[in-house]
């Protein structure tokens, strides 16, 4: 399958996706551009000009939103237009500051919410389903480095973060790179989650673990348009 990125005003990326459910094969990496290989998993060069334009892109953008008013909410939706994924839902509220590595890798679902001072290092992936919400300092990371202090010198590497529908991560948690989160998954506050975890639990502690089961929801209380739609701060301004 071939997933086309958000494009700079320079070029057009097209690259080809992996199952992430391990580190790709480096022998597939033949021809690869280093931003390939890194959306890829594979060990890149995190200092190819081509990803330090992103991130001098990035710098630009996130300043922008960082500074921008919050009495001014087209402005801000116009920023995160541009700075997140196509993909992501334009149904977005995140409170300044904010931080991320690129952006255009950070895909959010509908009515998601983040509060202030989060930071996502989306050098691979990072989806996040509908009706998210993030307590304050959530860091949410992809980006990972070799153990062997010589390696760590010569590459980088990343693996993808995905986050189900209905998850609420409790402040000053961190989502470790790699990491799956079901439907309806609670993040205790200050939790290092390291691995992933199925649908509808409560996991809390370092490293995170499962402390409650929870009921799912009807199928029709699913589906249903939710009372709470962060967003609509935006549009009553």
């Amino acid at each position: 399958m071939l997933l086309k990125l958000h494009s700079f005003k320079h070029s057009e990326l097209l690259v080809k996706t992996n199952n992430f459910t391990d580190m790709a094969d480096p022998t597939e990496s033949a021809g690869l551009s280093n931003m390939q290989k890194m959306i890829q998993g594979i060990p890149y060069n995190p200092y190819d000009p081509e990803i330090v334009a992103a991130r001098k892109r990035k710098y630009r953008l996130i300043r922008e939103f960082n500074a921008s008013s919050d009495e001014d909410p087209p402005n801000r939706s116009r920023i995160l237009k541009e700075l997140l994924s196509p993909e992501s839902s334009n149904k977005v509220f995140i409170e300044p500051n904010f931080r991320c590595d690129y952006g255009f890798n950070l895909t959010f679902g509908e009515n998601s919410y983040m509060n202030f001072d989060c930071c996502i290092l989306d050098c691979a992936p990072v989806k996040i389903g509908k009706n998210f919400l993030a307590g304050p300092g959530v860091h949410i990371y992809t980006g990972t480095h070799p153990t062997d202090p010589i390696e760590r010198r010569t590459h980088e590497t990343t693996k993808p973060v995905t986050i189900g529908d209905d998850c609420w991560i409790g402040g000053l948690a961190v989502i470790c790179p790699g990491v799956t989160l079901g439907n309806g998954v609670v993040v205790g506050a200050g939790s290092v989650v390291t691995k992933s975890f199925p649908d509808y639990v409560v996991i809390a502690g370092s490293p995170a673990k499962i402390i409650k089961q929870l009921d799912k929801p009807s199928d029709e209380a699913i589906n249903s348009k939710p009372e709470l739609t962060a967003y609509t701060q935006q549009d009553a301004k």
